[in-house]
């Protein structure tokens, strides 16, 4: 990238550029994209310098690339439209750069700072020849040369590491001897290395209103969109990584202001197709700030530096909302200057901190000292906190977000555009994106979590927010009221009316949340129609905003204190095996080897767990724990012709009881295991050893017991921890067996204290079980003919037993 750049500004002072302005463009977009991938899955070695050095570099070259791409199209034809374009961004980059390269220098990265620091002259290179004639383009191309030599020295070097076999290691590039110096973080949400990006892309987005304030650019158009665009379409991927990155607060802060920068944009991408500067939605942006206010003070729980940034962002939707114009007016663009100004300081901390070992203080720690002392509220804290409602998830919960979502959204449409200029209001960005692209993703968020139910809801008013926003407030249905708009809109009514009646197996605050946007569904249908009564849509969106509200504050504080201080509520009708997800059953990722140490501890004391193995998913109890084996046999109720079995890890297990099995037995169960093949044995005194007292009755029957090795790492792993196992299908009795760890929850969800959550099954048949009670005479047969076919189980006992 470097390396185009420096080609093109040497060839400038030519007749004709050497790269055509367009191809720059498109080429800076595709490298772009290469240099995001490249942060995102980076070593985590030198993550948050290298991977804010990628995300930066990559946005500026994302925009930089769309204003060439506009140039080269003839967009920008004006006198110094190009260079009004261009220098907010290179303000942003300049600084944002040198930051980056001063905390690299700061904590010996001479590498990652070399080529920060290059870039950021590079670019101020690049101000100062756009405002004096002294300056030319062979400054800039020469920096740009650094970037390229100093990359082409580490890729050299890192070649050499590798052909060499690790003999030969050129300065500074040998990342092996200086993995101590960063210490791996976990995905605990301790630190959030992507915060530091998106305190940057708020540098861009405020650069832009900021610098026609103070005179620095002459206008505001459409040739600054593409900073604010990619500002926002990477904030929104920042929200996301946030997530993954276990940063609630985080990331819901900066989903809040991916809706600014769209909408800036849009303001800006307006006066192309209507001459009048379009107006503002003041309940919006009054209930915007207010939702700044609420995640600012809790922000201040985890540093009150961080809830002092935000107050900005409380004084900027207060100023939008005081000034007709908006973006266009100098009250908010004298608030852009102060975010400029503040989101430096705070990427220049949050980058430090990171990084260096003594830490900027913050106030980090000081507001969770006072809550210790305090019995009424106490901090979520441990090893569950991010926990996810089924299964194994990745991201943390965006629930937090996509009530907020519905707030904005349902405020927003609350001010009656003009009929003959629909556009004018500012509406779209704010529908579309804040009620459909952001809720979008908390459903897939949600999803991702196991949250199926509020996954469906939040994405199907997702869809209803980006059809109704573009449709009416985009005037795509005009004045003349469709019938077809009113099917469409009885197509959704009737997908919630679903949703309404499966929440009140959920909670009441659900609930109401999915009935009062019914009565938003009924006002657009209303609406289609030519029927709507004065006030009653205002009404609608007003109730459906407060339960909104409500719902957002509740999340907030569950996601941050222990107790519900703001209750969801029970579910409003509770039926036996519906609406599981009141228990606390725990929900642990098999992947981890502290999860099944965690498994192996419950059953220890006493639990029953559902667990995964070589077929299905099993409940179980340890043997030596006979209450365990009792509450195993009572929540199943099982019927009598299909009795608990035994399971072991090794045949160890059983060695004290050897000389109470016959050889030939014995040497079977040794060739037959581990594998999903259970075998049906003579009941015997061997039991005893197994410590189950008069809880014995409920495994197997007076004659027999099966028992079996299952050929799953974790489950003998387990089974190593606990000793042997008493085992019966995840399921009651008569259904399906269990074949995903979502489905032991579904329908054994209260009755286990925990599941082993390894995703689907890799079989969806039961093992095969066989009958040994005769093998001294040669004879085998068949309880039940599973993965397992007879022919196989046959084989082996006619290769190693009956040769």
């Amino acid at each position: 990238g470097s390396l185009l750049l420096a080609v093109h500004f040497y060839s400038l002072p030519r007749a004709s550029p050497l790269i055509p302005s367009t191809a720059l463009g498109v080429l800076l977009l595709i490298l772009s994209s290469l240099l995001a991938y490249a942060g995102i899955r980076r070593s985590l070695r030198n993550a948050a310098l290298f991977l804010s050095l990628c995300l930066t570099v990559s946005v500026f070259w994302c925009g930089y690339g769309v204003v060439f791409i506009l140039g080269g199209q003839g967009v920008l034809n004006d006198t110094g439209d190009f260079r009004n374009a261009l220098v907010p961004g290179l303000v942003t980059f300049t600084l944002a750069l040198l930051i980056i390269a001063v905390v690299g220098f700061l904590c010996r990265e001479v590498i990652l700072a070399m080529v920060a620091s290059a870039v950021s002259l590079a670019s101020a290179h690049e101000v100062a020849m756009h405002y004096s004639a002294a300056f030319g383009s062979s400054a800039v191309a020469c920096n740009y040369m650094i970037v390229c030599l100093v990359g082409g020295y580490f890729g050299l070097g890192r070649i050499l590491y590798f052909l060499s076999k690790e003999k030969i290691v050129l300065p500074g590039t040998d990342l092996a001897t200086k993995k101590t110096h960063e210490p791996i973080q976990s995905t605990s949400g301790s630190v959030n290395q992507f915060a530091v990006t998106g305190l940057i892309l708020n540098m861009l987005s405020a650069s832009v209103f900021g610098c026609k304030l103070l005179g620095v650019t002459g206008k505001l158009f459409i040739g600054q969109v593409p900073w604010l665009w990619a500002a926002g379409i990477y904030q929104v991927g920042i929200c996301i990584l946030s997530y993954r990155a276990m940063d609630v607060l985080m990331a819901t802060f900066f989903g809040f202001t991916s809706i600014l920068k769209f909408a800036g944009g849009y303001c800006l991408l307006y006066p192309i197709w209507q001459p009048e500067e379009p107006s503002f939605p003041v309940p919006f942006l009054v209930v915007f700030s207010i939702l700044f206010v609420v995640l600012a003070l809790f922000f201040t729980l985890k540093s009150p530096v961080d809830g002092l940034y935000l107050l900005f962002y409380v004084a900027y939707c207060i100023a939008l909302a005081c000034r007709p114009k908006g973006f266009f007016e100098g009250g908010p663009q004298g608030v852009d200057v102060a975010i400029f100004v503040a989101s430096a300081l705070m990427t220049l901390i949050h980058l430090y901190n990171v990084k260096a070992s003594a830490k900027i203080p913050t106030g980090k720690g000081a507001v969770k000292a006072l809550l210790a002392r305090s019995s009424f509220l106490k901090l979520r804290e441990g090893a569950d906190l991010h926990a996810p409602y089924l299964g194994y998830s990745k991201y943390a919960d965006a629930e937090v977000l996509g009530y907020a979502c519905s707030v904005l959204a349902s405020f927003a449409i609350t001010v009656t555009g003009n009929p003959q200029a629909p556009l004018a209001t500012v509406v779209i960005p704010w529908v579309v994106v804040a009620g459909g692209i952001l809720k979008l993703l908390g459903g897939s968020v949600a999803f991702a979590r196991g949250k199926t139910l509020e996954s469906s809801a939040f994405i199907l008013y997702a869809v209803m927010w980006v059809i109704w926003g573009l449709a009416r407030y985009g005037g795509l249905y005009g004045t003349t009221r469709s019938f077809h708009a009113a099917v469409g809109i009885i197509a959704f009514m009737l997908f919630n009316g679903f949703i309404v009646f499966c929440t009140l197996f959920l909670n009441i605050a659900w609930f109401f949340y999915s009935l009062t946007f019914l009565l938003i569904a009924i006002s657009f249908l209303l609406d289609a129609v030519h029927a709507l009564p004065a006030g009653y849509d205002t009404a609608a969106t007003l109730i459906f905003g407060l339960v909104s509200f409500y719902c957002f504050l509740s999340a907030l504080f569950n996601s941050v204190f222990e107790g519900s201080f703001l209750p969801m509520g029970r579910p409003i009708v509770q039926l036996s095996g519906v609406g599981g997800g009141m228990t606390k059953c725990l929900h642990l990722p098999a992947r981890k080897a502290s999860s099944v140490k965690r498994i192996a501890d419950i059953l220890k004391n006493g639990g029953t767990c559902g667990i995964p193995t070589d077929t299905v998913y099993v409940l179980v109890a340890a043997c030596n724990r006979p209450d365990a084996v009792e509450k195993a046999h009572q929540s199943k109720r099982q019927a009598q012709d299909r009795p608990m079995s035994l399971w072991i890890s090794s045949l160890k297990q059983l060695e004290p009881a050897k000389h109470l099995f016959s050889p030939v037995l014995w040497d079977f169960m040794e060739a037959a295991w581990p594998s999903p093949i259970s075998l049906v044995v003579p009941r015997g005194e061997w039991v005893d050893f197994l410590g189950m007292k008069d809880s014995a009755k409920y495994v197997g029957t007076p004659q027999s017991v099966a028992i079996r090795i299952p050929d799953c790492s974790v489950t003998t792993h387990l089974i190593d921890l606990v000793g042997p196992i008493v085992v019966t299908s995840a399921n009651p009795t008569g259904e399906a067996d269990t074949t995903h760890h979502n489905q032991v929850y579904a329908k054994l969800g209260n009755k286990v204290d925990a599941v082993l959550c390894d995703g689907p099954s890799p079989e969806n048949i039961a093992s095969t079980v066989v009958d040994c009670t005769k093998i001294d005479s040669g004879n085998i047969g068949f309880f039940r003919v599973g993965i397992i076919p007879k022919s196989q189980v046959k084989s082996i006992l006619i290769l190693f037993l009956l040769p």
